[in-house]
């Protein structure tokens, strides 16, 4: 009877000491997500990641390039070409996509691979907070820190920040770092051509490359130009 207490006062107390840790959590990441609607992050979690494996095979975290470039100093065309080629329908949903998850699960049941259906909010979230992968764990973290996001923030702010932490190469994490290692010119100056280079490499940065695209590439981003024009343009971003 004694050892039936006190086995029970344990089971509570872990209970207790869990659901505090899982507030705590929540309150510090939600004060983080609400602080970085006006603070631009230091660094994001994919970033890390990359230093740290760069370290481990012996290079420098510094050759991992990512600088901070501001909306203002951002050229249209960067936010324009990752909206038609990642989430044509940022504008309008809250975070999720739902058309797209439904067709994505319908392509499966037919027989095809499954694709992704993430929104840019969810890369966003992911590229902050997680780590690559698709473990039901990771799933719902995503999903928590995508409805914070959407909660606290513009959805210019999103795009601003999704253009400043998206990976474009091996090494390099950004559109202020990748347009000067690609092109030699900063974000602000960035044609339609070469934004949707960018965004063309986006499914994976390591594998395929703007710096030498392959015909794959090349005709990848001109099927997101065809999708910029179709969206209206410049002023597509500026209505957001």
């Amino acid at each position: 009877m004694l050892r039936a207490r006190r086995r029970r006062r344990r089971i509570r107390r872990l209970i207790f000491i869990l659901l505090v840790s899982v507030a705590l959590l929540m309150v510090g990441s939600a004060g983080a997500v609400l602080a970085w609607r006006w603070m631009d992050p230091l660094t994001t979690s994919f970033i890390l990641q990359r230093k740290a494996s760069e370290l481990l095979a012996g290079g420098r975290a510094r050759d991992v390039e990512h600088r901070w470039v501001a909306w203002q100093a951002i050229s249209e065309n960067a936010g324009l070409a990752v909206i038609a080629s990642e989430d044509q329908r940022f504008a309008e949903h809250w975070g999720f996509d739902v058309e797209s998850i439904q067709d994505a699960i319908e392509e499966r049941q037919r027989g095809g691979r499954m694709r992704g259906a993430s929104t840019i909010s969810q890369q966003v979230a992911k590229n902050l907070f997680l780590w690559p992968g698709r473990s039901w764990l990771r799933k719902g973290l995503e999903a928590y820190f995508t409805v914070l996001i959407e909660l606290c923030w513009s959805k210019r702010r999103i795009l601003e920040v999704y253009l400043n932490v998206a990976q474009f190469g091996d090494k390099t994490f950004g559109v202020g770092a990748a347009s000067e290692r690609f092109f030699g010119k900063r974000a602000s100056q960035l044609s339609a051509y070469e934004a949707a280079l960018l965004a063309a490499v986006l499914p994976n940065p390591v594998r395929l490359r703007v710096e030498s695209p392959s015909a794959y590439v090349r005709q990848r981003a001109r099927w997101i130009q065809r999708q910029m024009r179709a969206l209206g343009g410049s002023a597509h971003v500026r209505s957001i």
